[in-house]
């Protein structure tokens, strides 16, 4: 698969996507959170029994069940229409965390351009080997450099997605 090499101004130009789409993820993961302590209350009064049709708790169990289904699949959408659909990598812990990384070139390297939920534009980057623990701050001169290399001349096996 060959990756798009990200300017800094393109990253820039989807960090408000990006937000938007976290909100919605920490939307779904309150749901989820909250549908799952009911869940457990209802296994807790009833254990098994209360999967049983008959059992008087029964649609309450499913409507909760659903609900979880429904923002699992809220979440998988979020993360497929505003990362993976426009060649972003969300590292591990990147659901949970806020993370989201971009790739580009940088000294005829691939590198990642590194943005963490609440910061308002890209400020950091690092290399593919680092991760949010080496992330570095991005000055003028890299931030004139970056994403200006052909991609399709800079070696991506690298890159981890």
């Amino acid at each position: 698969m060959a990756h798009h090499a990200f300017t800094v101004g393109e990253a820039n130009s989807l960090v408000p996507t990006l937000t938007q789409a976290f909100q919605q993820i920490d939307a779904h993961k309150y749901q989820i959170r909250e549908a799952t302590k009911k869940i457990e209350v209802l296994e807790l009064l009833w254990g098994d029994a209360v999967r049983q049709p008959t059992n008087a708790d029964h649609k309450d169990y499913i409507t909760h069940r659903e609900t979880v289904d429904r923002a699992l699949r809220g979440i998988q959408r979020s993360i497929q229409e505003s990362v993976i659909a426009h060649g972003l990598r969300l590292p591990l812990g990147g659901i949970e965390e806020g993370l989201v990384d971009f790739p580009t070139t940088y000294q005829g390297r691939w590198v990642y351009l590194c943005w963490h939920i609440g910061e308002r534009e890209i400020q950091y980057w690092h290399e593919t080997d680092t991760g949010f623990q080496g992330r570095q701050e991005i000055t003028p001169a890299q931030r004139d450099e970056m994403g200006r290399d052909d991609a399709s001349e800079v070696d991506d096996s690298e890159l981890d997605f």
